[in-house]
């Protein structure tokens, strides 16, 4: 299980000098996982912890607070994507005004060196750091040689048919409903993860009863209807069909994510759960009547089913 520390100050000799990647890595997508790969030889050659190095706050809320909601995951969804990379720690250090005001130099002296003590950081080509974005792989390589521990630029990783390896990339594939693209670039299904609340019941008096997640600081995917695979909170793995948005014929305040798993009847109201959204279906639409909308619930469950179980292969 990966290991999760909050903070760089003060912290006991046994969380230091790991072996360290280091950025946003929101999303943990095939690009993050080769600078992880290269970090993993670096903390193999010198026998130390394999850790990465993220941000809480992500940079960006921090500098546009009033930004549209972008993640592409929560910190827990991170840890666990990085846990089969072999990852020991996650150092998801506080972005706060100390760290906002931090030069390149000080962040590079104070928080890797004297603070985490890493022993070698590996960080992609375009990483910038430091008060104004000042500092530079080339300038983290020096600043690394002059405090003692080493450091890898890696280059751009793109895949082989020419699919852009970046976050922005997720953003755009999930945007626009390609779920397919999204999980090309991440190396799984795009997936949200979040409390089970209550909602108006309106499901569950036609006989669709759902779980209702709210989206949170996730970005928006389309709106519309997904085939999508679940995991609860006890660790079993469900196929359902989910709503994912505002439902034009009852409008709610704030988008949601509804979903209504296929053979189950429990109670998941308090709990957390997690739905990969593996396909996109539809796009929302309003119906003349309740019993023209089930009908189309009845359609778009069929739909679901077909897809899913040609999808055995995807990670349950």
């Amino acid at each position: 299980m990966v290991r999760i520390v909050t903070d760089w100050r003060g912290l006991p000799g046994d969380l230091k000098g790991a072996a360290v990647a280091i950025g946003a890595f929101d999303g943990v997508h095939r690009g993050h996982q080769a600078v992880i790969g290269r970090t993993r030889e670096a903390a193999r050659a010198l026998g130390a912890p394999l850790g990465v190095v993220s941000f809480d706050p992500h940079p960006r809320r921090w500098f546009q607070p009033d930004a549209a909601p972008f993640r592409l995951m929560t910190p827990a969804q991170m840890a666990r994507a990085l846990e089969p990379l072999g990852v020991d720690r996650l150092y998801l250090l506080p972005f706060d005004a100390e760290m906002a005001a931090m030069s390149d130099e000080g962040f590079a002296r104070d928080v890797l060196a004297a603070g985490l003590g890493v022993r070698h950081a590996a960080v992609g080509f375009d990483f910038t750091y430091g008060k104004g974005r000042t500092g530079s792989p080339e300038g983290l390589s020096r600043q690394g040689g002059a405090l003692g521990f080493g450091v890898t630029v890696c280059a751009r990783v793109d895949d082989p048919d020419g699919l852009k390896l970046s976050s922005s990339a997720v953003r755009e594939a999930v945007h626009a409903g390609d779920m397919a693209r999204a999980a090309a670039i991440l190396g799984r299904p795009f997936a949200i993860e979040g409390e089970v609340v209550h909602g108006d019941k309106r499901g569950r008096a036609i006989g669709v009863p759902t779980a209702n997640v709210r989206l949170g600081d996730y970005m928006r995917p389309a709106y519309g209807i997904y085939a999508v695979r679940t995991r609860l909170a006890d660790g079993r793995t469900l196929d359902g069909v989910a709503s994912l948005g505002v439902r034009p014929m009852f409008a709610v305040d704030e988008p949601l994510l509804e979903v209504w798993l296929f053979d189950f009847d429990g109670d998941l109201y308090g709990q957390t759960i997690e739905t990969g959204l593996i396909a996109f279906l539809r796009g929302e639409e309003t119906f003349a009547d309740l019993d023209a909308l089930k009908r189309q619930i009845d359609a778009d469950a069929a739909a679901a089913r077909r897809i899913l179980s040609r999808r055995e292969d995807q990670p349950r």
